[in-house]
């Protein structure tokens, strides 16, 4: 085992800040090496403008055109994400930094998972702070598995965060003092206390969250776009002329691969979305392009195979994948507003991939969307729901009514949804 070669992943920064970033991988192949990949550049807050990739089984050469998303106000640390990209190619057998990792699985390490640290915060509230420590954790690259927000009647917060560490080395004692004073200097006098310690019992309690009433559960958790008040599910119209995606299968172009040609309106991760039900299906791509924003369109062209080497013939299977990526192209997360007794529930649910692992970034997206309409936050959590065929990570924030933001309104709601 060695130091991967520095061919693996190659990072061309742009001349002009307006041009995109070109990431190219070249490595041995594994399932679902380009989700994991997707994944982790979601994670560092970059936008996949176009893709081109192909793979024989064995050796994979992907190239990535990357852009900042809009709602990212970290700096990219481009050294980091290198290493992150390479850590997971196969051809990397010694990452660049130190890995601390628990034993899982059957207990014998054959599956091993980051170790969760719970950051204990204790603040005084004010509008936007869940939002800010989130920014603050999110560019010192850890990753939010769960959360426990609860505001107290004298004015103060507290944050239990369960998460894990980018760079793998929070079980050393520099890397949390940073952390710790990191959060401190950035919140300043709204910090009364910060710790931050591995995470014990607590983190299992908080997996599961307290049970849905089945009308909430069945609104949230179906695909069908209901024709229900606007207040909820339903987003307003210009947005909804745009919700149209196709998928056509070819079987007879090539001898050896079936043809997907997608073709749906743009959106944030929507490549994360196909190479992740690719991998939850468990099909392998041998080609395949991501072609560049139309019109707010994007075209995808994929030459897939069974992982047995064979097309994919059978009609069942064909339909379910078919069914499968229009689903997560139109509805690729859910969003509901309900009434909580005298309380306004903002209710938001995507999927979880196969491996157990949610979607990126998307508690960094909803408080941002709350910091920017003004509204407060009295209670926030995530956990994790079941349903018949799938699970669901869902985050629940109880929010705070005011004269600026009626959330009575239903325009107000439908304002919120749609942000």
């Amino acid at each position: 085992m060695g130091i991967p070669n520095d061919d693996v992943v190659l990072i061309q920064l742009p001349k002009d800040p307006s041009e995109p970033t070109i990431v190219t991988v070249n490595c041995p192949d594994k399932p679902g090496l380009g989700c994991d990949l997707c994944r982790t550049l979601l994670e560092f807050g970059l936008s996949i403008t176009r893709a081109d990739f192909s793979t024989d089984g064995r050796w994979c050469y992907m190239v990535f055109w990357l852009v900042p998303n809009v709602s990212n106000s970290c700096e990219i640390d481009w050294e980091s994400l290198k290493n992150r990209l390479v850590s997971m190619c196969p051809s990397c057998l010694v990452p660049f930094f130190p890995f601390n990792y628990q034993q899982g699985g059957d207990g014998n390490g054959s599956t091993t998972h980051p170790l969760i640290y719970l950051l204990k915060l204790c603040c005084l509230d004010r509008k936007g702070l869940l939002h800010d420590v989130t920014r603050i954790l999110s560019e010192l690259q850890f990753t939010i598995q769960r959360v426990k927000v609860m505001t107290t009647p004298d004015g103060r917060v507290m944050y239990l965060v369960f998460i894990t560490d980018g760079m793998e080395l929070l079980h050393t004692k520099g890397r949390r003092d940073d952390t710790r004073e990191h959060l401190i200097s950035v919140l300043k006098n709204y910090c009364i206390s910060c710790e931050l310690q591995l995470a014990g019992p607590e983190y299992e309690n908080l997996k599961a969250l307290p049970s849905l009433p089945p009308a909430v559960a069945e609104e949230l958790f179906t695909y069908e776009l209901a024709g229900k008040e606007a207040s909820s599910k339903e987003l307003k119209s210009d947005m909804m002329t745009l919700k149209k995606a196709t998928v056509t299968v070819d079987n007879l172009l090539s001898p050896a691969h079936t043809l997907l040609q997608i073709q749906c309106v743009d959106q944030k991760g929507l490549f994360y979305d196909i190479l992740r039900t690719s991998k939850d299906f468990d099909f392998q791509i041998a080609y395949g392009r991501f072609s560049s924003n139309v019109k707010s369109y994007r075209s995808l062209d994929l030459f897939i195979r069974q992982a047995n080497g064979n097309k994919i013939v059978d009609p069942k299977h064909l339909n379910a994948l078919c069914s499968r990526l229009q689903e997560e192209m139109l509805q690729p997360f859910r969003v509901i507003v309900v009434n909580r007794g005298p309380d306004t529930e903002l209710l938001v649910a995507n999927p979880v991939e196969s491996s157990g692992k949610g979607r990126p970034r998307v508690f960094y997206d909803v408080t941002l969307a709350l910091k920017m309409l003004g509204i407060c936050i009295f209670l926030a959590e995530i956990g994790r729901h079941s349903t018949c065929d799938r699970q669901w990570e869902v985050y629940r924030f109880l929010l705070d009514d005011s004269h600026e933001f009626p959330l009575t309104s239903c325009r107000a709601r439908n304002q919120l949804v749609d942000k």
